[in-house]
């Protein structure tokens, strides 16, 4: 990187930082005082006196130093003759400038260029500046500033920063900032160390790291370029011997050698094409018409016709291609000419690669896990109805829209977010919950014993729900947004994370399957629900009204599904076609899992989210390819095992 990028980078670091010091860190001195008792040095400095101005600036640690030293190196310091005070300054009107204060930042004065003397600095100042730049906050009281200091070194590491660090390290009294400075240290040992045995251990030191930085050093360290020569040169650090014609082409080897004017140079696709269009008489080249020459084989052979009468240059042969290489030794030379180096470096470059792919892993499994309940949300309300009533609800996704699109209307009337989805959440159960028994009252309930009807009915019904969003909504998505503190993300390092609203979403999940469990096994609902489910003469003969039933259960299962809508609008766009995108999802999870088990949802939908996020592991950014490898897969599991994972007796499994 650049230096003047250099400096900008770790200023804009310090910068952002810096407010979150506490007012002890740095002394009340105003900046100005201090740079008035080294006027003249700063006014006009030289790689002489520089070091005793820095010294004054570190030891006083007035607030602002820091900006200062990077504007200063950047020529954006100016000073007024009249009182030697200097001033930071920004272009005005008519070519005038705005002095600004750099204890207050408060404009000050609009003068002229001839007013003021802007300061230059020369190269070598610069450099010095940025040593004590980086210097001074490693030293610096503060803790934040310190390790801002570090991370900056570890994104822009240069061989002048190993001493500073060195001392740095020597002095860090808080244990965390030692372990950062160790690390980054061993960064730059690792490229940047004169002797070979310090380079090696700090490689070691690196093996198994999966940080970024680590990494990219590391590969920096084993950095290649292609070479060849009749003989490999006595020294150089072979990475790879080639072999053209087996992991080189022959052609590639043969152009390198003619780029390098070794042989003649093989004319290419293009040359042979002007070729032969500029030789072009009566329709035809060579004695081949014009439109035979459709083909690669075709014009080669008309170029070698030429070729044969002197018009154009000769066309290599392959035997004559193979002699030509044969003659050299193309290789892969490591950059670094120290074999012990790469040596070090390819073992533990190797050994990071295994904690990779293990991390890799990790954060595949939650992506997973995270779909997992997406699946879960989106199916437990349809694993209800379709369990208990054996009804084919094709409108069980619009009902997840009719959630989504609730938050949003709450989100609208309520502008803070927390608030708005604590109210949203039990809102869009009460919506979903009255939407699902008057569909079963007016719908489901006269079609019970015929299955088919009730499917194109429900489908009609979703068609319905869908056109009266779009007539509401409109047909552009609406947000529906997440509160801050579920933004951002959890790192657990430079590989795996999952962002904060997947992991909300997966603990809504795990709460609705607690708050399920008890409601089936621990209430009187749940055992009425669990009667009429097994056997529902019977339940009809013990007291209980399964039309009742029917009914509670079809509600409850549509609230579900409103409450989801919310959680997946979090994470999704809110559109009257969003509930299509998962009742397939939803009613495969059902199947898969076992018809009405709660535990055989959960399962389905965990087999599911790993299936998918699997196949799209080995076929990255193919999402359709995914699903439908998925389709398959669970059309043969089904083949195998047609009652699911967890098979249930009673009516659902007898149906």
């Amino acid at each position: 990187m650049p230096r003047p990028a250099l400096i900008a980078t770790l200023a804009l670091c310090l910068l952002v930082l810096w407010p979150l010091a506490p007012l002890s860190a740095q002394s009340d001195t105003p900046l100005q005082d201090v740079l008035q008792t080294v006027q003249e040095q700063v006014a006009s400095p030289s790689r002489a006196q520089v070091g005793g101005v820095l010294d004054v600036l570190q030891e006083a640690d007035a607030p602002g130093t820091a900006e200062f030293l990077t504007r200063w190196a950047e020529r954006e310091v100016f000073e007024r003759p009249e009182d030697g005070l200097f001033f930071y300054a920004r272009d005005g009107a008519d070519r005038t400038l705005t002095l600004i204060d750099l204890d207050t930042g408060e404009d000050v004065a609009e003068v002229t260029t001839r007013d003021v003397n802007q300061i230059r600095v020369n190269a070598g100042v610069r450099r010095e500046i940025e040593g004590a730049l980086v210097t001074f906050e490693l030293l610096a009281p503060d803790r934040a500033r310190r390790m801002a200091a570090v991370r900056t070194i570890a994104r822009s590491p240069e061989a002048d920063h190993i001493p500073v660090l060195e001392s740095a390290l020597s002095e860090e009294e808080d244990g965390a900032v030692a372990t950062r400075m160790a690390r980054v240290l061993d960064l730059l040992n690792a490229r940047f160390a004169s002797d070979s045995a310090t380079r090696v251990a700090a490689i070691d030191a690196l093996s198994g790291d999966i940080t970024t930085e680590a990494r990219r050093a590391l590969n920096q360290i084993l950095s290649t370029g292609s070479q060849f020569a009749p003989e490999i040169p006595e020294g150089t650090n072979v990475a790879r011997i080639r072999t053209p014609g087996a992991d080189l082409d022959l052609v590639d080897a043969y152009a390198r050698l003619a780029d390098a004017d070794l042989v003649p140079p093989r004319p290419g696709r293009n040359a042979i094409r002007d070729a032969l269009r500029a030789n072009v008489s009566d329709g035809a080249v060579a004695g081949i018409p014009v439109h035979r020459l459709d083909t690669e084989e075709a014009r080669r052979e008309a170029y070698r016709l030429l070729q044969d009468e002197g018009i154009v240059p000769p066309l290599p042969t392959q035997a004559e291609m193979d002699a030509a290489v044969a003659q050299y030794v193309f290789f892969d030379a490591y950059l670094e000419p120290d074999a012990d180096v790469t040596t070090a470096a390819r073992a533990a470059l190797d050994s990071t690669r295994t904690s990779v792919g293990i991390w890799q892993f990790v954060s595949l499994s939650l992506d997973a896990l995270s779909l997992a309940s997406i699946f879960f949300l989106a199916a437990i309300g349809l694993a209800i109805t379709f369990g208990v009533m054996r009804v084919i609800n094709m409108a069980h996704g619009e009902f997840i829209m009719m959630g989504a699109y609730t938050g949003y209307v709450v989100q609208t009337m309520i502008p803070d977010y927390t608030t708005s989805l604590i109210v949203a959440l039990p809102m869009a159960f009460l919506v979903t919950f009255a939407a699902g028994v008057a569909l079963e009252r007016t719908v489901i309930r006269h079609l019970y014993t015929r299955p088919l009807e009730t499917l194109l009915a429900t489908f009609g019904i979703s068609i319905a729900l869908q056109q009266l969003a779009k007539n509401i909504f409109g047909t552009q998505a609406r947000p529906l947004t997440a509160p801050d503190w579920l933004a951002g993300s959890i790192a657990f390092n430079d590989v795996a994370s999952i962002s904060t609203i997947r992991v909300a979403i997966f603990v809504m999940a795990i709460a609705f399957l607690l708050a399920l469990l008890f409601i089936l096994n621990r209430t009187r609902l749940g055992l009425e629900v669990r009667a009429v489910t097994q056997n529902p003469g019977m339940a009809a003969s013990m007291g209980i009204n399964p039309d009742r039933i029917n009914m509670l259960t079809f509600g409850l299962g549509s609230g579900i599904a409103g409450v989801a809508g919310v959680s997946i609008g979090l994470v999704a766009q809110v559109t009257s076609e969003m509930g299509a995108n998962y009742i397939v999802q939803s009613f495969m999870t059902v199947v898969v899992g076992g018809v009405g088990s709660v535990f055989g949802t959960l399962a389905g939908a965990t087999l599911i989210g790993a299936l998918q996020k699997g196949i799209e592991w080995f076929n990255p950014g193919n999402t359709l390819a995914a699903q439908t490898f998925m389709v398959l897969f669970i059309i043969l599991f089904i083949q195998f095992r047609p009652k699911g994972i967890v098979a249930l007796k009673g009516r659902a499994a007898g149906d």
